[in-house]
């Protein structure tokens, strides 16, 4: 393949990987607690080319180096839930997968049958010591910015909030979840973690935002389809000359 058409083939593939990024932020931008993925943008030399005798330089390809999650803080809005939680500032809740320990700023939460609270999957939520919530479902629950749970104005339990050194280690699980490897990044406690009940973080997933960025996209991926249309008109046209030459 001629560089112009390489290059153009190498684009597509990037704006097509950012296509299915940008599709899964616009689908969870009801999410509470969504964090939206961005891309970022590399070239690339194959070892092939490289390695190729001295000559004209080989195009560098564009790619999608690495895609990175955006953890900057969604808006705050109210709910008329009081199981429904917001984390103001940085850290994430703790819940009980059944395997590991999984974190997450969906703070829509829920009482189980047995009185624990839990999050929408069923995943109890610890507590500063590891230990799932048990409250009584026939009172109210009152939660302080401190996340300390009270019931008949009795502590309870205080909700665990913690933060990583380097959130970017973090992997999406699924369903507003991420994991990591603990042994290598234990969490740390955030000693001044500020709760707001009866309200829950929007996704910072701004749908105008992805519209735009949508519109944007797809016309660099006709500009790109149209370079590849030139590219292989110029290689025929190359083609039919050399024929004639032959003839």
């Amino acid at each position: 393949m001629d560089p112009l058409t390489t290059a153009a083939a190498s684009g597509i593939r990037a704006r097509i990987e950012s296509l299915d990024m940008l599709a899964n932020n616009i689908a969870n931008a009801s999410s509470p607690g969504f964090k939206a993925d961005r891309e970022f943008y590399s070239v690339y030399m194959s070892s092939e080319a490289e390695d190729s005798p001295d000559g004209p330089r080989p195009a560098l390809l564009p790619v999608i180096e690495t895609k990175w999650t955006d953890f900057s803080q969604g808006v705050l809005t109210a709910t008329s839930n009081p199981l429904d939680l917001a984390i103001n500032g940085k850290g994430f809740f703790v819940a009980n997968s059944g395997v590991t320990p999984v974190f997450t700023r969906d703070g829509s939460l829920r009482l189980s049958p047995q009185g624990q609270l839990e999050t929408l999957d069923g995943y109890a939520i610890q507590d500063r010591d590891g230990k799932p919530i048990h409250l009584d479902s026939s009172k109210p629950v009152e939660v302080g910015p401190d996340g300390m749970v009270r019931q008949d104005g009795q502590d309870i339990s205080r909700i665990a909030v913690v933060d990583f050194k380097d959130p970017a280690a973090l992997a999406k699980r699924g369903s507003n979840y991420f994991e990591t490897d603990l042994s290598s990044m234990p969490p740390v406690p955030v000693a001044q973690a500020s709760l707001a009940q009866g309200r829950l973080e929007a996704a910072n997933a701004q749908p105008a935002e992805s519209a735009v960025r949508l519109v944007n996209i797809l016309r660099q991926f006709e500009s790109l389809q149209k370079a590849m249309t030139i590219g292989a008109e110029m290689n025929r046209q190359a083609v039919e000359e050399v024929a004639k030459v032959t003839q």
